[in-house]
C-alpha cells in the first residue's frame, strides 16, 4: 500500500463530500428565503440516502466482479468479500485500499442525486424527493457509474460497456454531470412550472450565499478531478492546474456574455460560469493542455450563460439551471474531447486525430443523456400519479420551509433589538 497515494485519496474525498453542502448554500442562495431549508435539506437527504445504500448495494452494482458492461453484479452487497487490499482498474494496480476508493467513489454518487434538486426547487414534497433519490441512485446512477468508470480486471473482462469502448470521462461529465441534468429536466417536466413563474420575480434571496457556495465547489472539485488519478502523482498535478484555469477562464467567458447582453456582469453570473467550467473540465481535466483547458473554459461559459435563457423560451421550469449548466456544460466538456485531448491514442482533431474520440464521446452523452432522462420521467410520473410529487399551491405560496419541514430559515420577529431603550427617552 503507498501510503502518500491513500492519504492523497481519503482527502479528495471529504473535499468532494464538501462540496454537496456548498452545492446547497449555492442553491440555498439562489431561491427564494420561504424555501432555502427545504432546498439545503433536498442536499443533505442525498447524503444519507446515498450513503447507506452504496454500503447495501451501490458499490457492489457500480464496481463489482460481475463480468457484464451494464452492471457489476451483487457479490460485494454489503462490503462483503472485498478481500482485495488494493484498487485495480484498467489493468493498473493502484496503491491505496479498495475501501478508500470505494469511499471516494459514494461522494461522487452523493453529489450526482443533489444536483437534481435544483430542477425542481420551491415545490416538491421532501418526502417524495427522498422517495425518488432511493430509486435513481439505484435503477440509473449505479449503473451508469459502472458503465463510465468501472474499466474491469487487467484484461479488461467486466468492464463497463462505455469504458470498454474507450469512452474518455475522466472524472465524471457523462456519469455525473449529463446524468444528472437530464434527470433534472425529466422531473421538472413532470411537476411543471412554478406558481407565478415568468410573472413573479424569482430572484436570489442570498446572493452572499450562492458565492459562497460556489467557492466551496470550486475548492472542492480539486478532490473531485486531481483525486480521480487515485494517487499524488503527475496526472493528479495535471487535472488540478486544468481544473483551475478552465474554472477561471469560463468566469470570464460567461460575464462577457452579460456585458454584451447586459452591459453588466453580475456575481450570479460569475458563480454560474465558475460552476459551468468546473462541470465542463470534468471529464477532460487529465486529457487536455493548459491552453486548451483556458478555451474550453471560455467556450463552456458562453455556451451555458446562453443556454440558461433558453427555458424561458421554451417554457421549462429548470428553477436553478440544471439543465443549462449541467447537462449542456457536461456535454460540452466530453464533447470538446473530439477536438482537444492530447491522451495519447485517443487524440482529437487538433492533434492529429480522426472522428473516433468524437464519436465515443457523443455516444457517451447520448447513451446516459437519454437512459436518465428517460427513466427520471417514468419514476417521476409514477410518483406524482401515486403519493404525489408536487406540494399544493398554497404551501408553495405561503412557503415550502414552514409546511414541509416546520421551520424558516430566518426569524424576523422581535427583530429591531435596543427598542426598550426608547421607552425611557
Amino acid at each position: 500500500m503507498n501510503t502518500g497515494d491513500t492519504a492523497w485519496v481519503l482527502a479528495s474525498s471529504a473535499l468532494v463530500l464538501l462540496m454537496t453542502p456548498g452545492l446547497a448554500f449555492f442553491y440555498g442562495g439562489m431561491t427564494r428565503s420561504k424555501s432555502v431549508l427545504n432546498m439545503m435539506m433536498m442536499s443533505f437527504g442525498a447524503i444519507s440516502v446515498v450513503s447507506v445504500l452504496w454500503v447495501l448495494y451501490g458499490f457492489s452494482v457500480a464496481f463489482g466482479e460481475e463480468k457484464s458492461g451494464l452492471w457489476g453484479g451483487l457479490d460485494w452487497a454489503g462490503m462483503k468479500h472485498m478481500t482485495s487490499i488494493e484498487t485495480t482498474l484498467n489493468g493498473s494496480v493502484y496503491g491505496i485500499p479498495l475501501l478508500v476508493f470505494a469511499a471516494f467513489q459514494l461522494m461522487f454518487a452523493i453529489i450526482t442525486v443533489a444536483l437534481i434538486s435544483g430542477a425542481i426547487a420551491d415545490r416538491a414534497k421532501f418526502v417524495t424527493w427522498l422517495i425518488f433519490s432511493v430509486l435513481w441512485v439505484s435503477i440509473v446512477y449505479f449503473p451508469v457509474a459502472h458503465w463510465v468508470f468501472d474499466f474491469g480486471n487487467e484484461d479488461g473482462e467486466g468492464a463497463g460497456w462505455l469504458a470498454a469502448k474507450g469512452v474518455l470521462d475522466f472524472a465524471g461529465g457523462t456519469a455525473v454531470h449529463v446524468n444528472a441534468g437530464a434527470a433534472g429536466l425529466a422531473l421538472a417536466l413532470v411537476l411543471g412550472k412554478r406558481v407565478g413563474w415568468k410573472r413573479d420575480p424569482m430572484r436570489p434571496h442570498s446572493l452572499p450565499l450562492v458565492m459562497l457556495g460556489a467557492g466551496l465547489l470550486w475548492f472542492g472539485w480539486f478532490g473531485f478531478n486531481a483525486g480521480s488519478a487515485l494517487g499524488a502523482n503527475a496526472l493528479a498535478g495535471q487535472a488540478f492546474f486544468t481544473t483551475m484555469v478552465a474554472t477561471a477562464a469560463a468566469v470570464l467567458g460567461w460575464m462577457l456574455v452579460e456585458l454584451v447582453r447586459d452591459k453588466k456582469a453580475t456575481s450570479l453570473g460569475a458563480a454560474s460560469g465558475a460552476v459551468a467550467g468546473l462541470v465542463a473540465i470534468t471529464p477532460a481535466c487529465a486529457f487536455v493542455t493548459p491552453v486548451g483547458a483556458v478555451g474550453l473554459g471560455l467556450v463552456a461559459g458562453a455556451i451555458c450563460a446562453f443556454a440558461v435563457g433558453l427555458k424561458y423560451k421554451l417554457g421549462i421550469d429548470d428553477s436553478l439551471d440544471v439543465v443549462g449548466v449541467h447537462l449542456v456544460g457536461g456535454a460540452v466538456g466530453a464533447l470538446s474531447l473530439g477536438f482537444i485531448s492530447n491522451y495519447s491514442g485517443s487524440e482529437g482533431f487538433f492533434y492529429g486525430g480522426d472522428s473516433t474520440v468524437l464519436g465515443h464521446q457523443a455516444l457517451a452523452v447520448g447513451a446516459v443523456a437519454a437512459f436518465s432522462f428517460t427513466v427520471s420521467l417514468i419514476l417521476g410520473k409514477l410518483l406524482d400519479l401515486t403519493i404525489g410529487f408536487r406540494v399544493s399551491e398554497e404551501t408553495e405560496v405561503t412557503g415550502i420551509d414552514q409546511i414541509e419541514h416546520l421551520e424558516t430559515a430566518y426569524e424576523f420577529a422581535g427583530s429591531g433589538g435596543g427598542s426598550h431603550l426608547t421607552k425611557g427617552l
